[in-house]
């Protein structure tokens, strides 16, 4: 079938964006026609736009369109002219638009409403953050109702990733369209195809090895706490911390703050990596650490898992049901220092638990995470709501 993906940056770091190249590869491989549509934009923070503009990635055409700064302050509606036309023209059989509160979601939906073309929002949907005001949070209500009555009744289907998520996004919008599909990995690149005793990057990890965080440098990542918890560990037991992902204002107060504890010799900025470097972050880690105040899924639970890192992470949005709590992962409250530096602390105690929690993790990556699988689920979402049908399966 001829399927149009369309989220706001692709190419670039970030969950979303490593999911629709994923799904949309996997959806190649499957036998459909597969275009991706996105903005200019390679960072929201800092609004840095893209220095040329590749026209396929992974043999899939990409078209690219400005993105127009949003006009309204603390509203995430960058538009993308062009987007309309574009996808008017093409004419998918199915269009399937990535992200909640985005304006190229509704001007997904416009076209769909007028051509009669079925619509699917994968809305990896994120509540209001804790600290934000309280205006901020009505604001934000408000935007989550409206996409409930426009974008959302006009789609065909909504694609959450966790029962979590299914749950808010239900709190205002048509819950009978919801459909629970989990992303993927490709567990061929992290560590071998499953049944392979892939395991073999985790029995080569020097237990004074690091603890790795992988993500992006934001507010809403527990950073300030990890640091705190982390710094508190006794010296003598304390293995450096490696800190992998784009900075969004928190690397300054981070390095302030190292100084200050006297542990700036013990952490590392790493910033974004390549793919090879990367996945050899995790390679060399003890455990990922993910200290989040809200995680709609986390892709980067699976990535420690096919890698065979135990993970300590908090019990937020879809990450409890991604991990298996005490045996993969340890969980706790999101903010609570004590609680986070003890569950840290658990793990270098025991190295041997910490082999078994890895290998366990793998073992459920490998039981129920692939793209293939994501896929599948997909494109059975895709014939449902009335796309062509699946002409790889009858040829």
């Amino acid at each position: 079938m001829k399927v149009a993906q369309v989220l706001l940056r692709y190419d670039a770091p970030g969950g979303v964006e490593t999911h629709v190249r994923e799904l949309s590869s996997a959806l190649r491989r499957a036998g459909d026609e597969v275009k991706v549509y996105a903005s200019d934009l390679y960072s929201e923070q800092g609004w840095v736009r893209r220095p040329e503009s590749s026209r396929s990635l992974d043999g899939i055409p990409v078209e690219r369109f400005p993105a127009v700064k949003r006009l309204v302050p603390g509203l995430t509606l960058p538009l993308m002219p062009g987007l309309l036309h574009a996808l008017d023209r093409d004419r998918p059989e199915v269009i399937h638009a990535h992200s909640h509160r985005y304006g190229h979601v509704l001007q997904s939906a416009l076209v769909a409403g007028a051509r009669e073309i079925p619509l699917v929002v994968g809305t990896h949907y994120h509540p209001a953050d804790p600290w934000e005001p309280a205006s901020k949070k009505a604001m934000l209500r408000v935007q989550d109702h409206l996409f409930g009555m426009t974008a959302y009744r006009t789609a065909s289907a909504l694609i959450v990733e966790t029962r979590r998520e299914a749950s808010l996004v239900g709190e205002f919008a048509p819950s009978a369209k919801v459909r629970v599909i989990p992303p993927g990995i490709d567990l061929g690149v992290w560590g071998g195809s499953p049944g392979s005793g892939a395991s073999s990057p985790r029995t080569a990890r020097k237990r004074d090895g690091y603890l790795l965080f992988a993500g992006r440098l934001a507010p809403n990542k527990g950073l300030r706490v990890l640091l705190e918890a982390w710094a508190g560990l006794p010296k003598d037991a304390r293995p450096p911390l490696v800190l992998v992902g784009s900075d969004w204002g928190l690397r300054g107060p981070l390095e302030a703050r190292a100084r200050v504890l006297g542990v700036s010799s013990e952490i590392r900025f790493e910033g974004n990596l390549d793919p090879a470097r990367y996945r050899a972050a995790f390679a060399g880690a003890r455990a990922l650490v993910l200290p989040s105040e809200y995680e709609a899924f986390g892709l980067v639970l699976l990535e420690a898992m096919a890698s065979s890192l135990p993970v300590v992470a908090t019990s937020v949005g879809g990450i409890p049901e991604v991990v298996e709590e005490g045996r993969t992962a340890l969980l706790v409250p999101s903010g609570d220092e004590g609680r986070l530096r003890e569950a840290i602390a658990t793990l270098l105690r025991d190295p041997a638990r910490a082999e078994e929690m890895g290998a366990a993790g793998r073992e459920r990556v490998e039981r129920l995470y692939s793209w293939e699988r994501t896929s599948r689920s997909v494109r059975e979402v895709y014939r449902e709501v009335g796309a062509a049908p699946d002409r790889s399966r009858s040829s």
